[in-house]
């Protein structure tokens, strides 16, 4: 299902703010290295998002699950100031041997701490504490509901967390898509709908993104 028509969605990109030079370098790196893969990188317009709410929070101390090779971390990073602290969850020292570079040519590797491990270990070795700005989820989709309950326990007052590809290409809203990752994703995304712990909206923003905020 083709979530926005293809004129539409290249009106979008045309006017949002363009990549600079160094992002235009780590999407075409990307696409040149894993060619099968490359669509798990974030498009520019999402990037440009994940940077503006970030600011938007003001947040210092954030999370991001599933890196790959280092876009959305980038975004993200630029928009924290410079005492701000993005933890980057990951299991691939192929795909985030690239985002260390970049992070270096960006000047933003102090800001970005990479943990190579099953994410839900790094997460429950948080604090328990609540008090993470914001978080971005894009990673193995079977496993959303477990990130999601350790993210939003750890989410401050204000502090908003981001779901990325919860239509699944739209499938999630046609029933002859029985496989787990789509199962599992029409149950979070009623479970976050229900969730009165939060609040979100769910956008149909390239392969659909919803924001949460924590009550």
């Amino acid at each position: 299902m083709e979530i926005i028509d293809s004129a539409v969605s290249d009106y979008l990109l045309a006017h949002s703010t363009s990549p600079d030079e160094l992002l235009r370098e780590l999407a075409e790196e990307t696409a040149a290295a894993f060619p099968d893969e490359a669509e798990m990188q974030v498009s520019h317009d999402e990037g440009q998002f994940l940077t503006m709410l970030t600011r938007l929070v003001g947040a210092r101390r954030a999370v991001e699950v599933g890196t790959f090779t280092g876009y959305s971390s980038i975004c993200i990073a630029r928009g924290m100031p410079a005492d701000g602290h993005l933890l980057a969850c990951d299991v691939s020292e192929r795909w985030t041997s690239i985002a260390r570079r970049y992070w270096q040519r960006a000047g933003l590797a102090h800001r970005i701490e990479l943990r190579i491990a099953p994410a839900i270990e790094t997460l429950r070795s948080l604090p328990a504490k609540p008090a993470l700005d914001l978080a971005f989820i894009d990673a193995d989709k079977v496993s959303y509901p477990l990130y999601y309950q350790e993210v939003v326990a750890r989410l401050r007052s204000g502090g908003v967390l981001l779901l990325d590809n919860v239509l699944l290409r739209g499938r999630v809203v046609d029933a002859a898509f029985q496989r787990e990752p789509y199962l599992t994703m029409r149950r979070l995304n009623d479970a976050v709908a229900g969730d009165d712990r939060v609040e979100s909206v769910m956008l149909p923003l390239r392969d659909g993104v919803t924001v949460v905020r924590k009550r």
